[in-house]
């Protein structure tokens, strides 16, 4: 083996290489095929910068031998001029002789930028290019085919592509080229560069490549009928530089302007020469693409090609429309149609049903969703009416093209056909409910479907007349609603927006709509209605019947006293108690007055006999406890007759999306539909993907009977002090620690053991027991039931005493919420013992008389205390206890929703001072990581209106582990 190093004579060979998607040339040493890798790259692009001194060549191995494989560029480049090592001699192999002439001439070809399309071999699948030089070099052109010719004869017949692929090439690496390509795209038009035409020169001075040395431009133009004609077809020119365009009569001989042209225009005596030969040749790419457009009856002057027709009739117009043009402007043929037709060919038949006028007017008001709403029907066509005559005369001649007075219009026969059918089988006779179209526009829509057929897409837009655009317009913009005369009766003064709100109330009922008065906890709704009943006993004189107000038992007596003090006037008469009259006797004495208020748990006790009672409005307050649909005292409820009904709540949903669809089908039964299509359309779509769609729609739908604001709201203007919300973290004891391991070890143990239903039962109880445990091990355990508990066994009491005993000193008072009757117990005689002071203790077995001594002891200032317990059931809603500015949450709730409406009890009107919010939680447990997780789940009840805790029960044996288990370090020694 020779010494490469003293290597001085090297024999290159190589050829064109046609691999799909990566063309090039190769080149490889003809006599050494034990050259080392990288070795020839070194020889041969020793001096090449275009290369990177060959650190740009791609290298492989064939056979054991060194290949190098070059970009058609780069094959260029470096065959045109060789750089390779100083004093290297190097000698080409026939082939690659001839391969050097062709990149010398692709370098030339290139630089001077003598290359076009190649038009015979273009598609829009490849591009292709050829080689063009100029007139005067002919000489050069025909060295370049004589190239070719040799290169084919070298077995290199490939290398015909390697123009082409330089040049592609060239485009994509250098941007002034790329960009110029691109411009000539865009002037020209995608279409047209992707279809060649029938002329090579028309084809190149489409895309821009070679410049229209013509004065005009032809187009073919479609007139419409008129004047004594039907459709005509025509060429028509108009100058380079813009104009008018100019109809041409031309029958292969001389052209010139049909009569009627705009200002009785002549064609230039520049143009009469050039035009019959432009026209000729834009006919035959016209009839190449559209033979039937041809003269059947003969051919021009002395020409053996057809001519174009003149007319056309209605049916060959409506294809040329719709069809023949878009073929047309694809092969790059201008083309002129009427200008009304892009309006047109968008435009089909509408049925539209517009409301009669007297619908919602004094003369025929509507009365609840269910009222069958009267429409007078018209057809439409774009911004044309039709009669029912005209369109059945249209439908019988199965034309395409009407004219109707000055407009032009398209009638699909598919379509026509459906609405004759329609029409036909008397379906203007179908009605609909003032529900349908509510819902309609409420939701953004103004269509409705027409047939029962479920495959039918026959559908109607629905106009609301001007009365029902003015009052929808006050249901969506509260202020616009009349303003409401409240009786001098009213022992109070209410603010703006509770005025909007008993205005609101009474113009819902004046169209027989109820409503959900959800303003926010502390607001006034007791108030609003209260003012709302005064104005019915006012203004309805005629109206007999009393009102039912249905109400948690432990706010009965909060209702009885702010009805004597705001409306004397209202004769109140309570269904409360063992001795409460029953059958006739109740219907004899509701009958004589103003308002009955009862319970929510007699409601579903008495429900005969409150169903014996046509009510005048059927009032819920606290509406959530109707939440569950399905449960007997709901199902009770919603089947007491009342000409209106109303719910006030500050959390019209807790948990679920189902419980806004129940309180609303309370007020207006089967406006958001069948709970089933509630849950399939809108609950799971909301609550799998948070489809944002969606939740705008539901709160279109849903805002005009829900009237919502809170203390916040800068419209309100409450001059409320600010609430302070803060989270205070407690460590568990050594002795709740173990026991919570314990807990948490016998679940994961039984878990994987039990069905679906055990085993949602089994987490639900765990997590109460943790939560009792990390309120007191007492509680779990139920020991020293009789006893004082030990304070110190557990974090969050003894951080309650502490807290509780700086609020006494500072001479303020609190409120304490714990879910768990014992705990609260425990709570009420520990602060006893230790502040020395009486401390209440408000729970669900308190009787109504002791809990408003209770409530009023704690008000006045007069009497001692700092301290008030409640059960977050029995005392989370309906009570005014502001002499409190401390809130304390022993144990959470895991619902926004009911922590706020308890916290609502000292942060709402007429509290003076600012209101702090404690929140105890115990670091490590489950506690602490269902706060972090509801904190991150609170987002659907902000969007729609609030949250559940069933979502616990649905986690994997994974997730509830990571739940449950105790984050270590955070027990207290």
């Amino acid at each position: 083996m020779r010494n490469l190093a003293n290597l001085r004579q090297l024999l290159v060979d190589g050829m064109w290489n046609g691999e799909a998607g990566k063309p090039g040339v190769c080149l490889w040493c003809g006599d050494r095929k034990d050259m080392p890798e990288g070795k020839l790259r070194s020889l041969l692009f020793a001096w090449h910068k275009g290369s990177w001194y060959g650190s740009d060549i791609e290298e492989a191995r064939t056979n054991g031998q060194s290949v190098l494989k070059l970009s058609p560029l780069q094959a260029m480049d470096f065959l045109s001029r060789p750089l390779p090592v100083r004093l290297l001699q190097l000698d080409w192999s026939p082939r690659l002789q001839t391969l050097r002439k062709m990149a010398e001439s692709i370098r030339i070809l290139l630089l001077n930028g003598w290359f076009v399309p190649d038009w015979e071999l273009w598609s829009e699948e490849q591009r292709h290019w050829k080689a063009a030089f100029p007139e005067t070099m002919q000489d050069q052109a025909e060295s370049w085919l004589g190239l070719l010719e040799a290169a084919a004869e070298e077995g290199d017949g490939g290398a015909k592509q390697w123009l082409g692929a330089a040049v592609e090439e060239w485009i994509a690496q250098n941007g002034e080229v790329g960009n110029a390509w691109a411009d000539i795209g865009r002037s020209a038009g995608e279409s047209v560069v992707r279809h060649k035409s029938v002329d090579e020169e028309e084809w190149l001075i489409a895309i821009g490549l070679e410049k229209d040395v013509l004065p005009f431009r032809v187009a073919l133009q479609l007139g419409e009928p008129g004047h004594g004609h039907g459709w005509t077809l025509r060429p028509a020119v108009q100058d380079q530089n813009g104009g008018p365009w100019l109809p041409i009569a031309w029958n292969g001989g001389e052209a010139a302007v049909i009569n009627g042209a705009e200002d009785g225009e002549e064609l230039p005596q520049e143009w009469r020469e050039p035009l019959p030969g432009k026209l000729m040749k834009e006919t035959a790419k016209w009839l190449a693409v559209l033979p039937d457009l041809a003269e059947e009856s003969g051919f021009g002057e002395g020409l053996g090609e057809p001519l174009l027709r003149n007319e056309l009739t209605e049916d060959e117009a409506w294809h040329l429309l719709q069809h023949g043009s878009v073929a047309l402007l694809e092969a790059g043929c201008p083309v002129l149609l009427p200008a009304w037709w892009e309006a047109v060919r968008s435009k089909k038949l509408k049925l539209r049903a517009k409301l009669k006028s007297s619908v919602g007017s004094a003369a025929q008001p509507m009365f609840g969703l269910n009222q069958i709403m009267q429409f007078d029907w018209k057809l439409a066509l774009g911004d044309v009416d039709l009669t029912e005559a005209e369109f059945m005369e249209m439908a019988k001649q199965n034309r395409k093209l009407f004219r109707v007075g000055d407009e032009w219009v398209h009638l699909d026969p598919q379509d026509a056909e459906k609405i004759k059918t329609w029409l036909n089988r008397a379906g203007k006779r179908k009605g609909l409910t003032f529900r349908d179209v509510l819902e309609m526009h409420l939701r953004g829509e103004s269509v409705a479907d027409l047939d029962d057929d479920p495959e039918s897409d026959l559908r109607a837009e629905v106009e609301l007349n001007q009365h029902l655009e003015a009052w929808l317009n006050q249901l969506q913009h509260i202020s616009h609603i009349p303003q409401a005369n409240v009786p001098i009766t009213f022992k109070g003064e209410l603010r703006p927006y509770q005025l909007e709100g008993v205005s609101w109330l009474l113009f819902l009922r004046r169209f027989g709509l109820g409503g959900v008065l959800a303003d926010d906890m502390g607001l006034g709704k007791t108030i609003q209605f209260m003012a709302y009943l005064l104005c019915i006993k006012h203004e309805e004189l005629g109206v007999d019947g009393p009102s039912l107000l249905i109400c948690p038992t432990s706010v009965i007596g909060n209702w009885e006293k702010e009805l004597a003090r705001f409306a004397p006037e209202l004769d109140v008469m309570l269904h409360y108690g063992s001795r409460r009259l029953k059958g006739e006797e109740l219907w004899e004495a509701a009958a004589r007055k103003d308002l009955v208020i009862t319970s929510y748990s007699l409601a579903q006790l008495d429900e005969e006999e409150l169903a014996g009672v046509s009510w005048n409005v059927l009032c819920l307050d606290e509406a959530q406890n109707i939440k569950n649909v399905y449960t007997k005292q709901s199902k009770a409820i919603r089947q007491l007759e009342a000409r209106h009904r109303i719910a006030l709540t500050g959390t019209p949903m807790e948990n679920r999306l189902t419980e806004l669809w129940s309180i609303y089908d309370f007020i207006n039964p089967g406006y958001l539909g069948s709970l089933p299509d509630f849950r399939r359309a809108v609950v799971a779509p909301i609550e799998k993907n948070r489809d944002e769609g969606l939740i705008s729609g539901l709160q279109r739908w849903v805002k005009p009977f829900m009237l919502r604001r809170v203390k916040k709201d800068p419209a309100i203007q409450l001059s409320l002090p600010d609430k302070i919300e803060t989270k205070s973290y407690m460590t568990l004891t050594t002795e709740q620690g173990t026991l919570y391991e314990n807990l948490v070890s016998d679940l994961m143990e039984k878990l994987d053991t039990l069905d679906a239903m055990s085993r949602r039962g089994l987490i639900l109880a765990t997590l109460t027991k943790l939560k009792q445990l990390c309120d007191h091990p007492s509680l779990l355990l139920n020991d020293n039931a009789d006893k004082e508990w030990d304070p110190e066994r557990s974090g969050k009491t003894a951080r309650l005493l502490e807290m509780c005993e700086e609020i006494a000193a500072e001479g303020e008072r609190c409120l304490i919420f714990t879910q768990y009757v014992d705990m609260g117990k425990q709570i009420q005689l520990l602060l006893q013992n230790k502040l020395g002071i009486d401390v209440p203790y408000l729970h669900g077995g308190v009787p109504k008389q002791k809990r408003d001594e209770m409530i009023s002891r704690f008000q006045s200032e007069e009497v001692p205390g700092c301290a008030f317990v409640l059960s977050l059931k029995a005392g989370g809603t309906g009570l005014n206890l502001t002499a409190a500015n401390h809130v304390f949450h022993f144990d959470r709730w895991w619902n926004p929703a009911v922590e706020n409406q308890a916290t609502d009890r000292a942060f709402r009107i007429g509290q003076t001072r600012q209101v702090q919010v404690h929140k105890f939680i115990t670091l490590g447990t489950l506690e602490e990581k269902i706060d972090e997780m509801i904190d991150s789940k609170q987002s659907l009840n902000d969007q729609v209106v609030s949250q559940s805790d069933q979502w616990i029960t649905e986690l994997s044996t994974d997730e509830l582990r990571e739940l449950f288990a105790l984050r270590d370090g955070w027990m207290k020694e």
